[in-house]
């Protein structure tokens, strides 16, 4: 395991999945940016840096069939697991560093709510859309959140990156259109405001 996933492992063992800040009962900003997408139930979706998340218990009961969820922590992998029971078998599960992906297939839709605002470094960035390059095609939908401009200079002790709509697309460059962005305020357990910018984005080449 990197020096990153075991940072997270001591984090979600610490922490718990239900208390660090992102944590969300139910992913709403997600789940209505998913249904904008249109993507069939049947194709591929990827949850980047989903962890503990809820979202796929969410994905899962609205009849994707084709899930996969990726995380550098081991320990929120297995969160996820354990809650799911016997569910989590419906669910390719991926332990491992999104800069370093070597996908098996091309993905339909790509989600991150928590990955890309802690690349700070621009070789990182680059590696990142590297990857998603390699794990998409031509109509793949991006679902993305990052902290918005007014969202923490840090998360968890490290710096984040903070964007608006269009610096976020910016950042993706012309292989990918926008297609809609808006603004989420999240309430984190311990009741403090964080504000994310959210896109959906689309690759056109």
């Amino acid at each position: 395991m990197s020096d990153r996933g075991s940072r997270w492992d001591e984090v979600y063992r610490s922490k718990g999945a239900d208390t660090v800040s992102w944590y969300q009962a139910r992913p709403v900003m997600s789940l209505a940016l998913i249904e904008h997408a249109g993507v069939v139930k049947g194709a591929p979706v990827i949850d980047v840096g989903g962890g503990a998340s809820s979202l796929v218990d969410h994905l899962l009961h609205e009849g994707y069939a084709d899930l996969a969820v990726m995380d550098l922590s081991d320990s929120a992998l297995a969160t996820s697991r354990e809650r799911l029971g016997e569910r989590a078998s419906q669910v390719d599960w991926i332990a491992g560093d999104v800069l370093a992906f070597a996908p098996l297939k091309r993905y339909a839709l790509w989600h991150d709510r928590a990955v890309f605002h802690f690349l700070v470094r621009t070789d990182d960035r680059r590696r990142y859309l590297e990857a998603l390059h390699r794990a998409s095609q031509v109509g793949t939908q991006v679902v993305m959140a990052t902290f918005a401009e007014d969202g923490p200079e840090r998360c968890s002790g490290l710096p984040v990156a903070r964007y608006r709509a269009a610096e976020l697309h910016a950042a993706f460059g012309a292989d990918y259109e926008l297609v809609e962005s808006t603004r989420e305020t999240h309430r984190t357990p311990g009741g403090a405001e964080q504000h994310f910018t959210w896109v959906r984005m689309r690759r056109v080449r």
